[in-house]
């Protein structure tokens, strides 16, 4: 998992940072996104794609992970997605994370296939976030603090089961949806939000 970490201090790089975001497919609910450089690169508990990992897993990894990386945070809210569309406010989240940070990275591992702004030179890995330590980091931070925040809009709007779902469009989401109409967090332009609110308008 640090092939890439390597790779980018062997061509001279000192401060590399990892970048990934948890939030782009959800129906409500912000994206997030984290940047992360690490101070040290040896764990106790299981590092990987946040998406692989049990919640009690993701928890003890992110104990673990904010006692040992510079993190920065970036979020952007439904309201923003609606307007620029997902990509563009994923892409700024992740500029927003990076400039979050409390130390400056003069190298940007990004998961996936974004055009992030940084003049930092970068390197993009498809599934980097099971490829690269920084960016599997990243990934849990992201999703951690999502995830609260979900739990937070659960205890406003508790009739769409947020705690469970995280926003996502499960069968429970969706009937929940099609009986109570979108909440103030829903994402407008995404089915089956914009076709319900098509049909009731």
């Amino acid at each position: 998992m640090l092939h890439h970490e390597r790779k980018a201090r062997k061509a001279g790089f000192t401060c590399i940072a990892g970048i990934d975001e948890v939030g782009r497919g959800p129906l409500a609910g912000p994206v997030v996104a984290a940047s992360l450089v690490l101070r040290d690169e040896v764990f106790t508990h299981r590092i990987d794609d946040s998406k692989k990992l049990t919640p009690r897993a993701r928890s003890l990894a992110y104990r673990e992970i904010i006692e040992k990386a510079w993190i920065g945070i970036g979020i952007v809210s439904e309201g923003l997605i609606d307007r620029i569309n997902i990509y563009n406010a994923t892409v700024i989240a992740m500029e927003m994370a990076i400039r979050d940070l409390s130390v400056r990275p003069d190298f940007l591992l990004i998961d996936g296939r974004l055009n992030l702004k940084s003049t930092c030179k970068k390197s993009c890995i498809i599934k980097g976030d099971s490829k690269s330590l920084s960016i599997a980091c990243a990934s849990i931070i992201a999703k951690v603090t999502r995830d609260s925040i979900m739990l937070g809009y659960h205890e406003k709007y508790p009739q769409y089961g947020f705690a469970r779902n995280k926003g996502y469009g499960t069968k429970e989401h969706i009937k929940s949806l099609n009986k109570y109409g979108p909440s103030p967090i829903h994402r407008l332009s995404f089915n089956p939000v914009r076709r319900l609110v098509a049909s009731s308008s």
